[in-house]
């Protein structure tokens, strides 16, 4: 089902009998929110009129007294749900200032739109792939609590190591080892079917898939791979993906999170992002220099690297990001780039050789991301750096992690926790306000907004490991 116009939504509805409108969007964090309508009040007209509703109960949005905000349902976006009791059609919305009929500038769909025009404006491309490949661990329960006197959580997962003792009657073993669930057959993979579903489901709603398989780490973690779109397009698969992905675990009685490091002394989950910029039918990341790479390409690279502590911010926004960015799990915590070697923040894939496979992989970001604010952070570095010329110097192709340590201490290093991220995009953002993509009033308010309900309030809790360490003082 691909729709493009009002004309052809309202049309659907009416020959395949909806019953029910669902219209999404955004928050300024990164959770989708909804609300729907009976599918005979949307005609042609709300498609440009709008529907009014309350922006102020929006985590970062309106204050009380600049409530009434619009929603505008894009056409092309349109899906039929694949979990609603009553048939239900799916809409992608855009945010407008009832009174100015502007676009809203904090809507993170309108930051990424804005983006994709400014790439546009500037001759360097007309349009910018991103292709991420987003991890998720699928649980059988999951229990938490923080009080003023107590806090704790509590995870379980029937493929998780920490079962391999546990009377389950029988327990018949074949639990995944630590660090060794990358690619295991079934019975030690006990979710195959799962992910399938999931594949198959997101295939079903115009989510083109690549593969999907197990990931690193024990307990159920996963990965599927979504094919590359255009910026605002995976933005909006990026939410249709974990909508999916989701609701199949809820249907078979499991739960899923993009929690970048829910277990201690495993892989956590990381989402890679593929980019690539094109102009009419040519790949300008394409090119003779190192590893196939054009002067664009390494320009590229260069503004990623450069801007990499101010854009961690919107790629890696949550304190538990940073538990994944840590030496020993993988985790590109050095700031180089190469190819091939995954323990760079940058790689540059060899899958193959071809002018039109040729891209960049940033592999810093994590799941728990706003996508549309992260993919646009991550092209305007990227402009910035091929603006500018800015050269990301010589390649680091060795394993990082067996560097002598003089060496090592010559690489720059990602911050090391989501106050440091924060700091860095408040010295460092004029890169993102170029073509007015980003706003001073967007930055501050993601600023303040994550120091105030995340970062602060994380700091200011004892942790359970505190009292391991010093109750006996």
């Amino acid at each position: 089902m691909k729709m493009g116009t009002a004309q052809e939504v309202v049309e659907y509805i009416r020959k395949q009998k909806v019953e029910i409108v669902d219209l999404r969007f955004m928050d300024f964090p990164g959770l989708w929110q909804h609300f729907s309508v009976p599918a005979h009040a949307v005609t042609e007209n709300i498609f440009e009129s709008g529907i009014g509703f309350d922006g102020s109960s929006i985590r970062g949005w309106q204050a009380i007294n600049e409530s009434d905000m619009l929603v505008k349902p894009d056409p092309t976006t349109a899906f039929a749900d694949p979990f609603m009791q009553h048939k239900t059609l799916v809409m992608i919305c855009n945010i407008c200032d009832p009174i100015t009929g502007e676009d809203y500038t904090r809507d993170p769909r309108n930051i990424a739109r804005k983006a994709e025009a400014y790439l546009k404006s500037t001759g360097i491309g007309d349009v910018a792939y991103f292709g991420p490949e987003a991890e998720f661990f699928i649980f059988d329960d999951v229990r938490f609590d923080q009080r003023e006197h107590e806090g704790y959580h509590f995870l379980d997962s029937i493929e998780g190591r920490w079962n391999m003792g546990r009377r389950e009657e029988p327990n018949l073993g074949y639990k995944i080892r630590f660090k060794e669930g990358y690619f295991p057959c079934p019975p030690s993979d006990k979710l195959q079917d799962i992910r399938s579903e999931m594949m198959l489901t997101l295939e079903a709603i115009g989510v083109a898939t690549e593969a999907h398989h197990h990931e690193v780490a024990t307990g159920g973690q996963g990965e599927i791979d979504m094919r590359f779109s255009p910026l605002v397009e995976m933005g909006d698969k990026l939410l249709k993906f974990k909508y999916v992905v989701k609701n199949v675990a809820a249907k078979h009685g499991k739960t899923v999170t993009f929690m970048p490091k829910p277990l201690h002394n495993d892989n956590g989950s990381g989402m890679h992002v593929h980019m690539s910029l094109w102009k009419g039918d040519k790949n300008m990341f394409a090119g003779e220099g190192y590893a196939g790479l054009s002067d664009t390409g390494l320009f590229a690279v260069g503004g990623l690297l450069k801007h990499a502590p101010a854009l961690l911010a919107f790629t890696n926004p949550t304190m538990n990001s940073y538990k994944r960015l840590v030496p020993g799990f993988e985790a590109p915590i050095n700031l180089a780039y190469s190819r091939r070697n995954r323990s760079a923040a940058c790689r540059i894939p060899m899958y193959s050789t071809s002018p039109e496979a040729k891209r960049v992989e940033f592999r810093c970001p994590d799941p728990s991301c706003n996508g549309y604010l992260a993919f646009s952070a991550m092209l305007m570095a990227a402009l910035d750096g091929i603006q500018n010329k800015i050269h990301p110097g010589e390649p680091l192709d060795k394993d990082i992690y067996d560097l002598p340590p003089q060496e090592l201490a010559k690489v720059p290093k990602a911050p090391g926790s989501l106050r440091e991220a924060l700091q860095a995009l408040e010295k460092d953002h004029d890169w993102l306000l170029k073509g007015d993509v980003f706003t001073e009033d967007v930055i501050e308010t993601w600023i303040n907004y994550k120091l105030e309900n995340e970062v602060s309030a994380l700091e200011s809790r004892p942790h359970p490991y505190e009292f391991v360490l010093y109750f006996d003082i």
